[in-house]
């Protein structure tokens, strides 16, 4: 019995992790946490593109939303952006804001925990696993009006809210 209300707690535990959700307050500094992310003007995943956005850049919450929030820019457009692109981590940009001593994807890799170092000590540990379809697949890039071709010859939803 006791290993059973230990296993239950445990998977209590485990589930209130999985499941918890960001909560983000309106007014509230975020930063942009994947390499480029396109800004939309509406919730919907075939909205137009206000603008995009990189990794570092800093938002301020106008609405907040488990998929999508609502966001304004330094330069002052709106729109939304996809609630798992932000953080509230502070990422730091060189001192004019506009450089950096790294590429976009070092830094993007750097944000999740992963230098061109480390992926190399990964690969060497690693030495019996393929990488390289893992390599073809990040240089792989849909566009919009391809996406939305394969939505409608495939019947689909679009994902729109």
């Amino acid at each position: 019995m006791k290993k059973f209300i230990i296993s239950f707690i445990c998977f209590i535990s485990l589930a209130a992790c999985v499941f918890a959700k960001t909560t983000f307050r309106e007014g509230e500094t975020l930063y942009v946490s994947v390499k480029t992310a396109a800004v939309k003007s509406g919730t919907g995943s075939f909205s137009s593109t206000v603008t995009n956005v990189e990794y570092g850049d800093v938002v301020t919450v106008l609405k907040p939303g488990d998929k999508t929030t609502q966001i304004k820019l330094s330069n002052g457009k709106t729109g939304y952006i996809s609630t798992g692109s932000l953080t509230k981590k502070k990422i730091v940009k060189s001192s004019n804001g506009s450089t950096v001593k790294a590429s976009t994807k070092e830094i993007a890799l750097a944000g999740k925990g992963f230098t061109a170092q480390s992926e190399s000590a990964y690969k060497t540990q690693n030495s019996n696993l393929d990488f390289s379809k893992v390599d073809e697949i990040e240089k792989v890039s849909v566009s919009v009006s391809e996406l939305q071709t394969f939505i409608k010859d495939g019947s689909l939803k679009d994902g729109g809210e």
